[in-house]
């Protein structure tokens, strides 16, 4: 029988391409061999496409393929951008389509999803890049006490994410959201245990199975930033400590934020549950498309801890994508 031809295309324009590429060499190394001959395509930062190391037009790439499983991170790879091209090229891929990747990675759109679906959100405001940041910054204090949490409003694995305590500092972490973005979102500061949980479709008898729910402790004094979830710093426990209630209503929120926004295949949502006097409760944070699949990447790691291997967790997606589950 003839092997599955996969291209695992990673790399790409965003600020998380070195976290790309760590996620496509693992792709590349664990598809069993023995079902796919595996394809490195690498997507440079200015857009030049090469197959298995060489230039080569996207276009002559895809005739060689029977499969493309999109290893990309943030903006262009989880946007709908390459979801688009993708299909423009009537090429299957890994991962959820061209309107549900938008609106995923696009946080208030996809706050106001997860609002009328009935899942609990941090109270926030969004702002532009051509706003007066006084005003704004004050507008916000106005709207909820500080701490306040800012973030690019389009970007993915907290990049560009700052805490402010005053309003200087506010507008400095503006500043800093809008280096990477034309939009940003303001949102409280919910204190609370830090956990995710990912979704895996078309697993053991289940059309949404949520996968065990990962409690997350950063480093003393940090929080989930980009630097700490990836250095290694940060302690993951799956499964998480939580009570079974509160682990049980994280899975469900999960699934129902995969469902709510039209994902398909996988994916993660992260939550802070809050025990803070008239704030308590489970709230989403957001939810991410194409989750990491790196070494210290989460999804992989709940998915052992039910006893799905990684080679068996990358195949299941490649069947996924490819309609034969």
């Amino acid at each position: 029988m003839a092997k599955i031809r996969v291209g695992v295309l990673r790399g790409g324009p965003s600020a998380e391409y070195e976290i790309s590429l760590l996620t496509g060499e693992n792709v590349l190394k664990y598809l069993p061999p023995d079902k796919y001959q595996t394809h490195d395509i690498l997507l440079s930062r200015d857009g030049v496409w090469h197959f298995n190391g060489f230039p080569l037009s996207p276009e002559k790439i895809f005739r060689k393929l029977d499969l493309i499983f999109n290893a990309l991170h943030g903006e262009y790879g989880e946007d709908g951008k390459v979801q688009q091209f993708l299909e423009t090229h009537s090429i299957p891929y890994t991962g959820s389509g061209v309107v549900a990747s938008a609106l995923a990675m696009r946080k208030t759109l996809a706050r106001e999803i997860f609002q009328k679906a009935g899942l609990k959100i941090p109270r926030g405001m969004a702002l532009g890049k051509k706003d007066n940041l006084g005003e704004k910054a004050l507008e916000v204090r106005e709207a909820f006490f500080s701490p306040w949490v800012v973030k690019p409003a389009d970007r993915g694995s907290s990049v560009g994410v700052s805490i402010a305590q005053n309003i200087p500092e506010l507008i400095g972490a503006l500043s800093e959201a809008f280096v990477y973005s034309d939009k940003a979102l303001a949102e409280e500061y919910v204190k609370g245990r830090e956990a995710t949980c990912g979704v895996l479709e078309n697993f053991r008898g289940k059309k949404y199975y949520a996968l065990p729910v990962v409690e997350i402790i950063p480093p003393a004094e940090r929080f989930f930033d980009y630097e700490v979830k990836y250095n290694g710093e940060t302690k993951e426990i799956c499964p998480a400590r939580f009570e079974k209630e509160i682990s049980g209503k994280i899975q469900e929120m999960a699934v129902l934020a995969h469902q709510s926004l039209g994902l398909r295949h996988y994916s993660r949502s992260d939550f802070i549950v809050s025990s803070a006097r008239g704030r308590s409760g489970v709230f989403i944070l957001e939810t991410n498309t194409l989750p990491g699949l790196t070494s210290e990447s989460l999804f992989p790691k709940a998915s052992e801890a039910i006893g799905l291997s990684f080679p068996k967790l990358l195949d299941h997606l490649a069947t996924l994508a490819l309609g034969k589950t």
